[in-house]
């Protein structure tokens, strides 16, 4: 029977893994993603799961042996966070371009320097273009859900790419919350029989993984992964539509909060949403038409399906949590892309808020809003891109 506990983000995942009982795990700790392979190891010295627990140097040895064993034909799976996963930068593209079906939960922090060990984007939107599909969570029960479907849209046959479930650092992965844990055996059915693809421990059947590929071929395979990346958008959308009719909770490529008739639109990822959600509903109640578009699928990123959701819309504030030195953030960037076509075109102007784990309160949002509210009487945009509350203007 499913079973209600109050757990945090990291024990969510932790057990999410049980559950799947991969074959291999390799991994080095790195906070604030600790407790999940802590949790895993005692799963594993308790006998509650049968894998292959392999403790490493590093994180870059950790991906490394990840994709060994997943080459080797098993279901493998790892966490880390921010210079953890960075740490691993080479090794990610490797996993991509070998088509190994890896699954990683990165509990996002802030990379360094200076130091520091609280939540931000700029670890998983570094790695966006690896060629992992990116997956996000509001709460710890979505990082839950989020983890249970990755081993079916990763090692489904027409994608077979490797991907990284992300959630908040200590937001959602030390905060306990109160959340709907399945049994175990219909999480399994759910997930099904893990197939390897080319294993090379299937002697009768020799494979050449990691070969030197030049000029020749290289484009090729490039090409072929851009496919898969294409092909997991719908895989992405039939495996959370039999998860909402298996477990009752059902997600999309995205949330649409109160969107239908919103003239004033936030665009965010991940723990910020359910503030969002708080002052929309007071706004809404003070006659004000703001709605949130809350991203959960970054790669591949559904652009038309964005564009139909924001139809409607007026004006549109983009919340990036991260950074890209030099140009506009990335979530606004692929926002942008989105909306190109869009006739009529709603106004677009980004938001970097949150860097190192600097708090959004409510009344900022309530602030965020009232300047929509100001660009759109004005009919225009003073800044497109900007810092919130950061000392010295």
């Amino acid at each position: 029977m499913p079973e209600t506990r109050a757990i945090t983000g990291n024990g969510a995942i932790a057990e999410a893994m049980r559950q799947i009982a991969p074959d291999v795990v390799a991994a080095f700790p790195i906070t604030p993603s600790t407790q999940i392979i802590e949790d895993f190891a005692g799963f594993v010295a308790d006998g509650k799961v049968d894998t292959e627990l392999i403790t490493v140097e590093s994180e870059h040895s950790a991906m490394s042996a990840c994709i060994g064993a997943s080459a080797a034909g098993g279901r493998v799976m790892t966490a880390t966070s921010a210079n953890g996963l960075a740490l691993m930068w080479e090794m990610l593209y490797v996993a991509a371009g070998m088509r190994q079906p890896i699954l990683v939960a990165v509990v996002n922090r802030a990379l360094s320097a200076p130091i520091n060990i609280h939540c931000d984007h700029g670890d998983s939107m570094g790695a966006r273009d690896a060629g992992w599909i990116q997956i996000y969570a509001e709460n710890n029960q979505q990082a839950y859900d989020n983890m249970i479907m990755a081993p079916a849209i990763a090692g489904h046959a027409d994608v077979r790419l490797p991907l990284m479930v992300c959630l908040d650092g200590f937001i959602i992965s030390h905060s306990i919350e109160t959340m709907q844990l399945e049994e175990d055996r219909q999480v399994q059915a759910f997930i099904g029989e893990h197939k390897a693809f080319h294993s090379l421990l299937d002697t009768a059947n020799p494979s050449s993984w990691g070969a030197l590929d030049l000029h020749d071929y290289y484009i090729e395979h490039k090409k072929a992964q851009q496919v898969a990346m294409a092909n997991a958008k719908p895989v992405i959308e039939e495996v959370s539509e039999r998860f909402g009719k298996e477990f009752g909770r059902r997600y999309e490529l995205f949330e649409s909060y109160r969107l239908d008739d919103a003239e004033r639109v936030v665009v965010a990822i991940n723990s910020v949403a359910g503030e969002l959600k708080e002052v929309i509903d007071e706004l809404r109640d003070e006659g004000e038409k703001v709605g949130l578009l809350k991203i959960r699928v970054f790669r591949p990123f559904p652009y038309a399906e964005i564009a139909a959701a924001l139809k409607n819309s007026k004006i549109v504030t983009v919340l990036d949590r991260s950074t890209s030195m030099g140009a506009y953030g990335p979530l606004f960037v692929e926002i942008c892309s989105s909306l190109y076509d869009a006739n009529p075109r709603p106004m677009l102007y980004s938001r970097t808020f949150g860097l190192g784990g600097r708090e959004l309160l409510l009344d900022d949002i309530r602030d965020l809003f009232e300047e929509s509210k100001r660009y759109l009487n004005e009919g225009k945009i003073e800044k497109t891109s900007d810092f919130l509350n950061v000392r010295g203007g």
